[in-house]
């Protein structure tokens, strides 16, 4: 379980597993895709990039597989971005890629050896099927309260393509990642960015990547890095118990069971859950991801819905106090009203612990515990 489940109704496109959405009518389907081409031509970007893909989302499942697993990686990186500079570095890294939400997400953990500066970083990818393009966000360990706005696109043949739009120096950029040879021997990524919407565009990073296992498994931890979630890292049983509408005093009660995956990144600053829910309506999935605020001394967790694939949800806030009870706080919303979010990590031992999610329409007064859930870690 994440420290920020599945939030019926909020803003932030967490839904109720038991609603159901209306598709897409054919005129704003056909808006929107004549719209996202019309932009492709824009920036200068092959059309496919936009594209809504064919629903085919199990096939999708496995457009990152050729990544899964650890790497070493060369790096070759601009000194100075869009200021005509021609000064390169290059240096080493690594890199370990899961898989999420059935093959329908991925994890990736770096190590980036900057010269005098190195650091971890995290990239979370996720699969729309609406869209039919990936979004990939990229959270950097050296600014922890804080997760990159996403590029978005997809893969033809032997490359892919992702776009989005950023700042730097306070103007407004378009990104974009390419990959390449994803299926050869030594895959490649490049970043470029353009500061004229497209017209021109500048690379300021390539990498090279070199596979070192077929499996994925933790990069090295920092010796100093904080210890509070160990508890959680491996493979857990959950029993859940969700009430069935919030902050109208129901009584109803939905009980189902689930799993958790849950393991280190950013050298023990982070860490990221794979969950599953089997609701009674059908399987959900879900990934929570974490990462340590030194300078405030605090925990933000994520939490990335797989049925809202496209947005992650605002953080809620915390750590744990001197009897190992954690607490973590977030704003959010409920059915267009402002709310606030508790987590609360209780009872843990080293084979099970107590989650349980509350929320206040009160600024904090009053709390409703809307979803609690106990873990057994499997043997």
């Amino acid at each position: 379980m994440t420290s920020f489940p599945i939030q019926p109704g909020s803003a932030s496109s967490r839904v109720d597993a038991d609603a159901t959405d209306s598709p897409a009518s054919p005129g704003r389907r056909g808006f929107v895709t004549r719209t996202a081409l019309a932009g492709a031509a824009a920036l200068a970007l092959p059309a496919w990039s936009f594209a809504k893909a064919p629903a085919t989302p199990g096939a999708h499942a496995r457009d990152w597989a050729w990544l899964q697993g650890n790497w070493d990686v060369r790096h070759r990186r601009l000194k100075e971005r869009l200021a005509g500079s021609q000064d390169w570095q290059d240096f080493a890294g690594k890199s370990a890629c899961w898989a999420t939400l059935d093959g329908l997400g991925t994890i990736d953990d770096n190590l980036v050896e900057l010269p005098g500066d190195p650091y971890r970083g995290l990239g979370i990818r996720a699969y729309d099927r609406d869209s039919g393009r990936w979004s990939i966000w990229w959270l950097d360990a050296r600014n922890p309260t804080h997760i990159d706005p996403p590029v978005r696109g997809g893969f033809m043949g032997d490359g892919g393509e992702f776009v989005g739009h950023d700042t730097l120096r306070g103007k407004p950029i378009v990104m974009r990642f390419r990959w390449h040879d994803i299926h050869g021997r030594q895959p490649w990524w490049e970043q470029a960015f353009s500061p004229d919407g497209g017209a021109s565009w500048e690379t300021n990073w390539r990498n090279y990547f070199t596979r070192t296992a077929a499996r994925p498994s933790p990069l090295d931890k920092l010796a100093d890095a904080p210890r509070d979630f160990d508890f959680l890292v491996g493979d857990w049983q959950v029993s859940h118990r969700r009430l069935r509408q919030r902050l109208v005093g129901s009584q109803d009660w939905d009980e189902f069971g689930g799993t958790l995956r849950n393991w280190p990144v950013l050298g023990g600053y982070g860490n990221v859950g794979d969950n599953v829910f089997e609701f009674p309506t059908g399987t959900v999935r879900g990934v929570g991801l974490r990462s340590y605020d030194a300078k405030n001394k605090q925990w933000l967790s994520w939490w990335l819905d797989g049925r809202t694939p496209t947005a992650i949800a605002p953080p809620v806030r915390g750590g744990f106090d001197a009897q190992g009870l954690g607490t973590f706080i977030g704003d959010d919303s409920l059915d267009g009203k402002p709310i606030r979010t508790r987590v609360l990590w209780s009872r843990i031992t080293a084979r099970s612990a107590r989650w349980e999610q509350a929320c206040s329409n009160d600024g904090g007064a009053n709390w409703e515990t809307n979803w609690i859930s106990d873990f057994v870690r499997k043997i």
